[in-house]
């Protein structure tokens, strides 16, 4: 580790699932890290015993390795400033609030949460913070109560005689904040465990990180950090704090909105280049132009000065935009295997998948530009794994096949005699080409000759491309599906 080296981290609690605002913090950093030739350094702030949990951990992790951000230095990876848990880390806070004490820059406070909540009461609006009642407590009387056994915390000396608080954030610019209303902040509390502030400071002040990338709901935050980074002898970061991401509605993303969680858009067939791209564009841009970024470009180009201090909206329309296009680039064998737990769904097997992965590429370009979801898979390909059965949709059958003066039953009749020709190649053009020519002998438009056929093999009106389907099924499916087809329907 050298001076000059970028070290970001990101440091998520394991109380739940890795939510959007989170997962675009975790990206920033990694694509910064990338970008500057740093190290992307992943910290489990764990320090919640009630709502923390392992299995929270790891669906983090899942998430973190299905979008593909690697990190150089964290859980399973291991690294010189380790354990990357907090709850690990206690040795750390209890080393360096010990210092603190030795240079006089702590006290204990022994006042009771029911003391400081009638002193809150009481003050009402005109409340400032803490009033120091024990920063001024005789010190061989204050180390006789501890000795006794009394519960206390112990609270940060802040100067007298600090002036504002002031830092230049990457994002916002300017910072200032007057050091009065900063009261005495608890370091540590009562039960020994140190409090948010001092801890993450104490984090990364020694895992040596160069830059802070976080939500702008830490900002306030910010300057009681600095005036831990200041007692504790350290160098601050250079602080970024990311704007929010917000609702259609310009109201805080939520559940409301739809779903908020990298495991739900990865479940709904989002693909993770495509949530990457979009999550990186709430809040910054590559020119003011360029949509698609894939994440090489993201972690070449990536720099703090293109953050945006405006809010974010999160436009899923969007989204789903963006992840068809990808889709349409990604190639025929990068889809089968992405798309393998849909193409189960929809009545594939993984066996059939392993074993015939030419088959399922051929199925790519009949739904390439039809796909914003891999969910969609089963609703628009489930009928390619219907063997000789049919599954007619009643509004196609109404619109197409009972059709008054339609003659769809004289379309199917001379359609399957073609189809069931043997010496016609099972191919898409051949097979096209000879039920086309049945439409000038029988007067009928392609449409009305086609629209029963696709009813027939596909079970509804509107679906793929016709006859690239036809060439994907056996010839005794398909005339089995239209033998079912005039059975049910005439």
């Amino acid at each position: 580790m050298t001076q000059t080296e970028v070290r970001v981290r990101f440091a998520p609690s394991p109380t739940g699932k890795l939510h959007i605002g989170g997962a675009r913090t975790a990206i920033y950093n990694w694509a910064f890290a990338k970008a500057m030739g740093g190290r992307f350094i992943l910290r489990i702030e764990d320090t919640d015993p009630e709502r923390s949990t392992e299995e929270n951990t790891q669906v983090i992790l899942r998430a973190m390795r299905w979008m593909g951000l690697d990190w150089d230095e964290g859980p399973e990876v291991g690294g010189p400033c380790g354990p990357y848990t907090q709850m690990q880390r206690g040795d750390i806070y209890a080393s360096a609030l010990e210092k603190l004490k030795a240079e006089g820059k702590v006290y204990p406070c022994f006042c009771t949460k029911e003391e400081l909540d009638a002193k809150r009461q009481a003050a009402g609006e005109s409340y400032s913070g803490y009033d120091r009642t024990c920063r001024d407590l005789d010190p061989a009387s204050a180390r006789e109560r501890i000795a006794a056994g009394e519960p206390h915390v112990w609270r940060l000396k802040v100067p007298a005689d600090r002036g504002a608080i002031e830092f230049e954030d990457a994002v916002y610019g300017p910072m200032s904040f007057p050091a009065e209303v900063m009261d005495d902040l608890v370091l540590v509390r009562s039960d020994g465990s140190p409090t948010y502030n001092f801890a993450v400071v104490c984090d990364d002040s020694s895992m040596g990180i160069t830059h802070v990338i976080r939500g702008d709901d830490h900002l306030s935050n910010t300057p009681r950090q600095i005036l831990v980074y200041e007692a504790l002898g350290r160098p601050q970061p250079v602080f970024a704090h990311l704007s929010m991401i917000l609702g259609p509605d310009n109201k805080k993303l939520s559940k409301r909105h739809g779903a908020t969680s990298v495991e739900e858009y990865r479940d709904a067939g989002i693909l993770p280049d495509a949530l990457v791209n979009f999550l990186a564009l709430l809040g910054w841009s590559l020119d003011g132009e360029t949509t698609l970024i894939p994440p090489d470009v993201l972690c070449r180009e990536f720099s703090l000065d293109r953050i945006t201090k405006k809010d974010a909206v999160f436009d899923e329309a969007k989204l789903d935009w963006m992840n068809g296009q990808y889709i349409q680039r990604m190639g025929a064998a990068a889809w089968v295997q992405a798309a393998r737990p849909w193409l189960v769904e929809a009545g594939a097997t993984e066996r059939d998948i392993a074993e015939q992965p030419l088959w399922f590429e051929r199925a790519y370009p009949l739904v390439a530009e039809r796909l914003t979801r891999l969910d969609q898979i089963p609703e628009k390909l489930g009928y390619l794994f219907w063997g000789p059965n049919v599954q007619l949709d009643e509004r196609s059958v109404g619109k197409v096949l009972k059709k008054e003066g339609a003659r769809a039953d004289e379309a199917l009749r001379a359609a399957r005699e073609v189809l069931a020709d043997t010496t016609i190649a099972w191919q898409c053009d051949p097979l096209q080409d000879a039920v086309r020519a049945l439409c000038e002998p029988l007067g009928m438009k392609p449409k009305s000759m086609f629209q029963p056929i696709r009813v027939a093999v596909c079970g509804n009106m509107v679906s793929p491309p016709l006859f690239e389907s036809i060439e994907l099924l056996s010839r005794e499916d398909v005339l089995a599906r239209i033998d079912a087809t005039l059975d049910a329907a005439f």
